[in-house]
């Protein structure tokens, strides 16, 4: 079986179709606006249509062991590649198409059948959407789904940042979770957000979004960290690959370092 490591994130329609949805109220125009500024302080959205390949690492501390998930992603095509290790240390890969979510899985170099290759991909699934939305946000604000509002500022002595509100229509696994998004006044780069995830009355969580880099041709983050106990979610690997061979998404023979964009 595949590990699971964190799950805390929706299902917000990265790069898959959109299901027809109900028509709700125009979005908020500051929030639109403020989703504007952070999609062109990430590269723009030509710079990130036209990246079609991630190549990237989740790594969490839990249970004290690190945790590493390792994916490969083909945005425009939906092909996909997970490597991780079972709770019995056993090497596991999967490979499959996310939008039709079929494909095969391996677990110590034995192919899986039947209902261990079903919850095998499955899995697989849950992990591509809750890593890649940890990743990926900023790059979401505006998915079909989302229903986006201006939630006032925040200002202290290091800064400024104008927040936005994120709610969902009925998409993803978990559609009553909520995000506070804190967008960096300067930079217009997320330095934050809260949640409350399952529509849950907690107070929420709060990570710290750092280390901001270009990748590519765009910017992504490679730390999380938990503003109450200093837990760390890690992107170690973060590549965009200008081309990758086909048999990256063909065979679970160990994957090559990729090229430089």
């Amino acid at each position: 079986m595949l590990p699971s490591i964190l799950v805390a994130a929706p299902l917000v329609l990265l790069g898959l179709a959109a299901r027809p949805r109900a028509e709700h109220p125009a979005p908020d125009p500051r929030a639109v606006e403020l989703a504007a500024s952070v999609m062109e302080a990430l590269g723009g959205q030509a710079a990130w249509d036209n990246t079609r390949y991630l190549r990237f690492d989740f790594a969490v501390e839990r249970e004290g062991r690190k945790l590493v998930r390792s994916h490969t992603w083909d945005k425009w095509q939906g092909r996909y590649r997970l490597e991780s290790v079972t709770p019995e240390g056993k090497p596991a890969v999967v490979l499959m198409n996310l939008h039709d979510r079929e494909g095969d899985a391996w677990v110590d170099g034995q192919q899986l059948a039947g209902e261990e290759e079903k919850k095998a991909l499955e899995r697989a699934f849950g992990a591509w959407t809750n890593d890649t939305y940890w990743l990926l946000m900023p790059y979401k604000l505006r998915d079909p789904g989302v229903l986006l509002a201006a939630a006032g500022e925040e200002t202290s002595e290091v800064g400024t940042w104008d927040k936005l509100h994120l709610r969902f229509e009925n998409v993803g696994l978990t559609p009553k979770d909520q995000y506070w998004v804190y967008v960096n006044r300067s930079t217009r780069l997320v330095d934050r957000w809260d949640f409350v995830l399952k529509g849950e009355d907690v107070p929420p969580t709060t990570f710290l979004w750092k280390g901001w880099k270009r990748v590519g041709n765009v910017m992504l983050a490679s730390e999380r960290e938990n503003a109450k106990d200093g837990r760390m979610i890690t992107f170690p690997v973060l590549e965009a690959p200008a081309s990758l061979p086909d048999s990256v998404f063909e065979s679970p023979t160990p994957v090559p370092p990729a090229p430089e964009p």
